[in-house]
């Protein structure tokens, strides 16, 4: 119930209980925003929709008589779910004071893994093991883009550069977008959502080549065809770049105020030389927050800034 990210990290755990435990009816609580993430994944059996009212949603999911709940977002208003449902239940270890001491102190204790190996263990009483198959993502027919949907001579030819992000300091900046975009004579196409259009706006009419605007102009599961069918995709760390590693992307992640080592990076674990991490490292003031902020606090945003960025930059 948090964020894209973090649901499309929760299919691997999805996909392997359906697939381990035999005649498993499988159910997933959900925020509505977040709806289409998961509304089309095969291994759910229902889904219960989140829209605001705490008292409403426990009430219907007491009528299910669940025999175990598995929480993977572990904080007060998923505990108070349980605590209501009075069932078994297991979690993950969220390791937050851990993440805090690297926020606050630039101490890192952090295991060195991911965080999905982490939810996995709240399904381990249940005998469920991760199948290193990676992440899943399901887009229904509807939702695919066509050739014909883009400017002839653009499908599967162009790189998938997001520029959106939940927080200003995990986004990819204008001028940094621009000279992204300025490496490639192949076509650029701008993802994102509406909040960043007039951004990509900026980014188009700063840019030469072929750079094409497809913020708030597509549903989430649009964009995320669009993400399916990028030769390689530049992002920061946003729900679209775990997005790309379900598809199994070449992925080259921009890293501003978050770090890889809270174990949220993209997770790819049958092809990891897909993916490579871009960050400005030994900055003392990073990370300056696990989740981000509207704004630097030190007004500089040299976590991205000083980023390096040439053609190199974007090659295995």
């Amino acid at each position: 119930m948090s964020s894209i990210g973090d649901i499309v990290l929760t299919t691997p755990v999805i996909r392997c209980l359906k697939q381990q435990i035999n005649h498993v009816e499988l159910h997933f609580l959900i925020k509505k925003s977040f709806l289409p993430v998961i509304e089309h994944n095969p291994y759910i059996s229902r889904i219960h929709v989140y829209d605001g009212d705490l008292k409403q949603i426990i009430q219907s999911l007491k009528n299910e008589n669940f025999d175990f709940v598995v929480d993977l977002h572990k904080n007060i208003r998923s505990r108070r779910i349980i605590n209501a449902l009075k069932v078994p239940f297991a979690s993950f270890p969220k390791l937050n004071f851990k993440k805090w001491l690297l926020v606050n102190y630039n101490i890192n204790i952090l295991p060195d893994s991911h965080i999905i190996d982490r939810y996995f263990k709240a399904v381990q009483s249940l005998s469920v093991v991760n199948d290193g198959a990676g992440l899943d993502y399901f887009i229904p027919d509807k939702d695919e883009i066509k050739a014909n949907d883009l400017p002839e001579g653009v499908f599967s030819n162009y790189i998938a550069l997001v520029v959106g992000g939940a927080h200003f300091t995990k986004q990819i900046p204008v001028s940094k977008a621009v000279d992204i975009c300025n490496l490639f004579s192949d076509p650029v196409i701008v993802c994102g959502g509406m909040s960043d259009y007039e951004k990509a706006v900026e980014i188009v009419s700063q840019s030469n080549g072929t750079v094409i605007n497809a913020c708030g102009k597509y549903n989430l599961n649009q964009s995320a065809s669009l993400i399916k069918n990028a030769k390689k995709v530049i992002t920061s760390d946003t729900g679209l770049m775990h997005i790309a590693a379900a598809f199994q992307k070449p992925i080259f992640s921009l890293w501003g105020n978050t770090v890889p080592e809270f174990g949220m990076y993209p997770y790819m674990p049958q092809h990891p030389e897909r993916s490579k991490i871009l960050e400005v490292k030994r900055l003392r003031c990073r990370p300056c927050s696990k989740i981000g902020y509207k704004k630097c606090p030190r007004k500089d945003f040299m976590c991205m800034m000083d980023m390096k960025i040439d053609k190199e930059t974007f090659e295995f």
